[in-house]
């Protein structure tokens, strides 16, 4: 059970952005507007592939001061479980997909007399509606955008032109222009806030760099959806919805709960925001925890699981679901 409503939207859009990324729109079926979403939330969107669900988290980027429809940008991953297969290749102008209400785990601190974004790749689409949100309310802020081509890098030239070469840094790994981050990190005023979204290295070495530079943890903030990694399958029991179940090879515990009708929580569907975090009741094997939200002495407990992103290895897991 998601805390959201989904709701039925009709694609109204289709625009290739880059040679693997596309840009879709969706706008409610029955006409109203859509629901108030502040610069860093995403949706969860459902597929009907071939009778397998999938469920994506996606970023909004529209502006959030459009009502009239929700646009995210998806990155076809050759290697990727199915969904951005599926919304590159399947989705066309008129289909109809659900999505959930807008969620925010990522939403800027407005108490920040300034704001820096670093994004690399397809991470700069939650940075789109902030920086539309941050140029309305007058609130400072710069962009460093690390892309691996100009070909390849979405959005790059449209943000240069909207916001100007001051706010907006663009980095070429093709032309060996890297971001300074110690040099950015180590020459901001009081109260600046820091952003990060990208490929999980670049996260980590960011957020690494900036608490040497002696920066306090509340004034970073990081978003990265975990897709599921695959593993052997595995035997779980939901003790409470009195179902036995196999966890296949590329499926998440979560996606095999629902695919045998389990109501589970979630919002993030990633691995971060605690939503499905599960009791485990018994375990005769090996959690492999994947998640960024569970501590250290969490995971060492053995008796929490996040069944989103988490896999088990062992003879049976029985859990509280």
């Amino acid at each position: 059970m998601s805390l959201n409503t989904d709701m039925p939207v009709r694609v109204a859009a289709v625009t290739p952005v880059t040679d693997l990324v596309k840009r879709f729109r969706f706008e409610r079926m029955d006409g109203h507007p859509m629901p108030f979403f502040s610069g860093g939330a995403h949706v969860v969107v459902s597929m009907n592939d071939n009778g397998i669900l999938r469920r994506n988290p996606y970023s909004l980027m529209s502006n959030p001061d459009d009502s009239s429809g929700f646009e995210i940008s998806v990155l076809r991953v050759p290697n990727s479980r199915g969904g951005s297969i599926f919304m590159h290749e399947q989705v066309r102008p008129g289909d109809q997909l659900t999505v959930s209400q807008p969620v925010n785990l990522f939403a800027p601190d407005h108490r920040g007399r300034k704001h820096i974004l670093f994004a690399g790749g397809i991470g700069i689409t939650p940075f789109i509606a902030m920086m539309e949100q941050f140029s309305r309310d007058n609130i400072a802020f710069e962009l460093h955008y690390a892309i691996r081509s100009r070909s390849h890098g979405a959005y790059w030239q449209q943000l240069l032109e909207r916001y100007g070469p001051r706010r907006i840094k663009i980095y070429v790994d093709e032309e060996n222009t890297f971001i300074p981050v110690a040099e950015i990190a180590d020459n901001q005023p009081l109260g600046t806030h820091l952003y990060v979204c990208g490929p999980a290295g670049m996260i980590d070495g960011v957020l690494l760099t900036a608490l040497r530079a002696g920066w306090p943890k509340e004034n970073l903030h990081s978003e990265r959806f975990l897709a599921p990694p695959a593993g052997l399958p595995f035997q779980v029991f939901l003790e409470t919805s009195n179902i036995h179940m196999t966890v296949g090879e590329h499926q998440s515990i979560l996606e095999a709960a629902e695919a045998h009708g389990c109501d589970a929580p979630y919002m993030c569907r990633g691995g971060a925001c605690g939503q499905c975090e599960t009791e485990v009741l018994s375990c005769d094997g090996t959690l492999q925890h994947n998640d960024i939200y569970l501590s250290d002495e969490e995971r060492a407990s053995g008796k929490k699981i996040m069944i989103c992103v988490s896999r088990f290895k062992g003879q049976k897991l029985v859990l509280q679901l």
